[in-house]
């Protein structure tokens, strides 16, 4: 369990499906608005996204193994971003939380957040009976051998960005095309596809928004886009 952490006011953009380029500039801009001290509150942004891989700093072509033909044909776009790890997948189905958040004065380390989104993560499958747990030396949340979440950010000035993907209900085939985070042989699962009885994708951002919130400790307050983009210097 984490110690009191100091996260005032913390904000929720609680978006719908966003492509993935758009959110990635609102995250760039809300870290950029919260160095320049226009905001100071710390940003949640629960979003998901049309289907797109991201390849982070350490990320190689030659982990998406399909052509881009494949690519092309199914809609998938690529991404290269400055997060950490490799290859990755997002598309509808699966809920991503971004926390844009500055760690000093959250009193956390890097090592605290990531074991707080796998926990989130797994408050989040518990609730939904599905037995997912932590493999220590893969990171993210798993179901005997297969990957339900993923975990990687970045850091700016003492401000994280990115965070985690959980996979609901998604198109589970494009985690196929790729050997996720570079490791082979890794097969996805979701929600549902381990439920014996039925997830429905409203009641588990519901649960993910709790889970936030008991994890951290902390209250969310929802605001819209409109109320963010006011504090933009843009």
């Amino acid at each position: 369990m984490l110690d009191a952490t100091r996260i005032d006011n913390p904000l929720l953009l609680d978006l719908e499906e966003q492509e993935y380029s758009r959110t990635h500039n609102l995250q760039l801009n809300i870290l950029q608005a919260k160095r320049s001290k226009l905001l100071d509150s710390d940003i949640f942004i629960i979003v998901e996204h049309p289907p797109v891989y991201t390849l982070g700093k350490s990320g190689e072509r030659g982990n998406i193994l399909v052509s881009e033909d494949t690519l092309r044909n199914n809609n998938i776009s690529v991404k290269h971003i400055e997060r950490g790890g490799d290859v990755t997948y997002h598309g509808p189905g699966q809920l991503v939380l971004y926390p844009i958040l500055d760690l000093r004065r959250a009193k956390l380390r890097v090592p605290d957040l990531v074991w707080a989104l796998e926990e989130i993560m797994l408050k989040t499958a518990h609730t939904a009976d599905i037995p997912a747990e932590r493999d220590f030396s893969k990171r993210g949340v798993w179901v005997d051998n297969k990957k339900l979440g993923s975990v990687g950010i970045a850091i700016r000035h003492g401000i994280t960005f990115h965070g985690l993907a959980f996979n609901v209900d998604p198109w589970l085939e494009p985690f196929s095309w790729i050997n996720p985070c570079g490791m082979e042989n890794v097969q996805a699962t979701s929600l549902a596809g381990e439920s014996k009885t039925g997830i429905r994708s409203p009641e588990i951002r519901s649960e993910l928004k709790k889970n936030i919130q008991a994890v951290l400790q902390i209250e969310l307050n929802t605001i819209d886009l409109l109320t963010v983009s006011k504090y933009m210097d843009t």
